[in-house]
């Protein structure tokens, strides 16, 4: 368990988001799963969405432009007052309200005053806010009277709780036999929809309806009409829920996947579609009713070649029409039905026009190929540069592969041409040669997200596909080089500078199989595991230090940490090119380590990033531990942050070190580790690593786990507010 600090400041501190200033979001936009489009009521170029990664993000611009903010968690729905227009709910681990249209966020329920401590039990260090000593029940649906704002319906647990001031206070209404799904306050009517019923509350009396036909893939409503969905079929009431008229699509065999409607105009609703089989060819789309479901037109109606109709961005473009595929989430403006959203695997596209026509909002056209529109859900490893070009800039992603500018960062364009089809989801890393103009190597892989336990808890790594590319060309093209090397999740790759550039050789971090070397630039490889103990190594991470040791982090076995020896995580050193190795005492109580780290200069000192183990105190075994003598001891320096990605070393001079991880923050030591201030105004939830700018010694950019790439100060933004440090407060 993780407590951070006492909170007692939580009751003043804000959540804020990033602001449009010294702290950017590149990359090329999207490229992740992105839901709950919400129009707000106001003003219909105002729109909230989600992703599964932590980051939410606001548009004030109709899409052109969004800004992603960060509440410690995913978020699951936004509630906007139908009053006032700088009011806004957001539903994740906890509630928050916002007061300024988005700009900061402060805790709502549970109580502040309750609030005792968080726990980051699990291996992404997902955050539960702790009442009592306890995880806080967590809110499932909400709604705001329309008639007065301070009156908020709440299901919590499998009660309905209602609030007059607020939120300030609760008290229990009523209990509902399973969950809650969704909750409507209109016309002086309350409508909660259960599992597969709606429960209607009129003159303070409640009436149950007619149960659906099947259980809901998705329900909306603009009281009374209630719209909702099932895997195969969909179905339409008109008074609230007491009954249910079924409705199909024009063919057969439809499958839907979500549906939306206008609350004031609830004749208007669009389902998003897959499989649906019309004159002889298979369709996904979305279709359009405005008579309640009586009759449907298919307004995006894909096939093959995609849909006439809509505009995609780059990822049609590079992965096809059907990369994204199925929709995840619609919505419809309040106000507007020809306002409409829709949000998939990829993208988030957008009709203004009533599904006439479609465009992409996640991404835009630049110079050189695309650039983010700020709606970014990528994870990436590491940003590279070209040492003979360093306008000509590399991001290694998930999902996307890599991408590449060649403009200083202005343009992007995916760069896995020549990429084995099985290899291209992700690009761990890639290394230059300092000595030959566009010699580059990568490693990549099929299995995405490495080294976390989803991966490897259901699949065994000898099933992982990837191995080694290499271009000559500065990346624009690759091609497989990894013959001897069974294929395999390669997660990183090392170059010996000191090596011959006719023979270059490199070595390779094979999750799963140990280390690879090769004595001839990547053209054979050859398994090197003398003295690595376990029979399928989790090998995660290299370094070399400034005497040419090696040393290979093994990746823990465990969710929780807490299995012991077998699964624990190890540290290994080779003093002659991983011909043998040996391996290091970890610091006492570690067996989490994540990321090796060695200074330039100093041989024998070294930086050791650490995750903790489930249950510990606030100064636990996470963190960072330096060494000065090769592993022989440690000492810990960095306790904040209990699970610390990575610890990157300043190349202009080594005292300047920096450090991220997944609680929210990235730090900054400019004494070797003595002493580290938060780097303000960076606040995504999961970071993994830092690299200076080579380009400019006052900026850095910061890998992420589902947030891009963030661009901005190594001194962070004085101006920024303590969006996150404060909510939590900090030791």
């Amino acid at each position: 368990m993780r407590k951070i600090g006492f909170i007692l400041l939580v009751t003043a501190a804000l959540i804020s988001a990033p602001r449009t200033g010294l702290w950017k979001v590149i990359g090329p936009g999207g490229g992740g799963a992105q839901f709950y489009p919400t129009v707000s009521p106001h003003d219909g170029k105002h729109v909230l969405e989600a992703c599964d990664m932590t980051g939410a993000y606001l548009t004030e611009d109709g899409g052109a432009n969004w800004r992603m903010f960060n509440l410690r968690g995913t978020t699951r729905a936004f509630v906007w007052d139908p009053r006032d227009a700088k009011v806004i709910y957001a539903l994740g681990h906890a509630l928050f309200r916002s007061v300024d249209a988005g700009q900061s966020w402060k805790l709502v329920y549970p109580p502040p005053e309750r609030v005792t401590g968080v726990e980051m039990s699990s291996d992404h260090a997902d955050e539960e806010i702790l009442v009592d000593g306890k995880p806080a029940e967590r809110m499932a649906a909400l709604a705001i009277d329309p008639a007065n704002s301070k009156v908020l319906y709440a299901a919590i647990g499998g009660t309905l709780q209602v609030s007059e001031d607020a939120g300030a206070t609760w008290r229990k209404e009523r209990d509902f036999p399973g969950r809650v799904r969704r909750i409507w306050a209109e016309n002086g009517a309350l409508y909660v929809a259960g599992e597969r019923t709606v429960f209607v509350r009129e003159n303070g009396a409640w009436t149950e309806g007619a149960p659906a036909a099947n259980p809901w893939v998705d329900i909306v409503a603009g009281p009374p009409v209630i719209y909702t969905i099932s895997a195969r079929g969909g179905a339409v009431s008109e008074d609230g829920g007491k009954t249910w008229r079924a409705f199909q699509l024009p063919g057969t065999g439809a499958r839907f996947a979500a549906v939306a409607t206008s609350l004031h105009h609830p004749d208007t609703a669009y389902v998003a579609y897959s499989q649906l089989n019309l004159d002889g060819a298979n369709w996904s789309g979305v279709a359009k009713t405005t008579d309640r479901g009586r009759n449907w037109q298919l307004v995006w109606q894909q096939g093959r070649e995609g849909a006439p109709n809509v505009t995609d961005s780059w990822i049609a473009e590079k992965l096809g029409p059907h990369w994204g595929d199925p929709a995840l989430n619609l919505g419809v403006a309040p106000n507007d039905p020809d306002i409409c959203y829709l949000t998939d695997l990829g993208r988030t596209m957008r009709t203004t026009d009533g599904g006439k026509t479609w465009a992409a909002v996640y991404a835009k056209t630049a110079p050189q190929g695309w650039t983010s529109t700020g709606l970014d859900v990528t994870t990436c490893y590491g940003v590279h540069f070209d040492p003979f070009d360093q306008n000509r800039i590399f991001i290694t992603y998930t999902d996307i592969g890599a991408v590449r500018s060649d403009d200083g960062g202005r343009s992007w364009a995916s760069t896995t041409d020549g990429v084995p089809r099985a290899w291209r989801n992700t690009t761990y890393w890639m290394v230059f040669d300092p000595g030959v103009r566009g010699r580059v190597w990568g490693v990549a892989s099929g299995t995405h997200d490495l080294p976390r336990p989803k991966m490897w808890r259901t699949m065994s790594p000898s099933r992982y596909r990837g191995g080694v590319i290499r271009s000559d060309d500065g990346g624009r093209t690759w091609r497989q080089s990894n013959e001897g090397m069974r294929e395999t999740a390669a997660t990183h790759i090392l170059l010996d500078p000191q090596s011959p550039k006719e023979a270059r050789i490199l070595y390779v971090a094979a999750f799963g199989q140990g280390v690879y070397k090769s004595t001839d630039g990547g053209a054979t490889w050859a398994l090197k595991n003398a003295g690595i103990e376990a029979s399928e190594p989790f090998a995660w991470r290299l370094a070399r230090d400034a005497a040419g040791g090696l040393y290979l982090v093994v990746a823990r076995r465990s969710e929780d940490g807490s299995i012991g020896k077998a699964g624990d995580g190890a540290l290994y050193f080779s003093s002659d090119g991983a011909e043998h190795w040996r391996r290091l005492n970890l610091p006492e109580g570690v067996n989490g380590p994540n990321g090796i780290t060695a200074d330039p200069k100093v041989a024998g000192r070294l930086y050791l990033s650490v995750w903790c183990r489930r249950g510990e105190k606030p100064d636990g075994s996470g963190g960072i531990y330096l060494t000065q003598n090769g592993g022989q001891t440690w000492q810990h320096v960095f306790s904040r942050d209990q699970h610390v990605y990575d610890v990157t070393v300043d190349p202009r001079n080594s005292r300047n070190l920096y450090a991220c991880g997944f609680e929210s923050s990235a730090w900054r030591s400019t004494d070797g580790g003595k002493a580290w201030q938060r780097i303000r105004g960076y606040n995504f939830k999961w970071g993994h690593r830092v690299t200076p700018d080579p380009r400019d010694a006052k900026m850095i950019y910061i890998t992420t786990y589902g947030g891009s790439v963030w661009h901005g100060p190594a001194a962070g933004d004085p101006h920024a507010p303590e969006d996150i440090a404060g909510v939590y407060a900090p030791k």
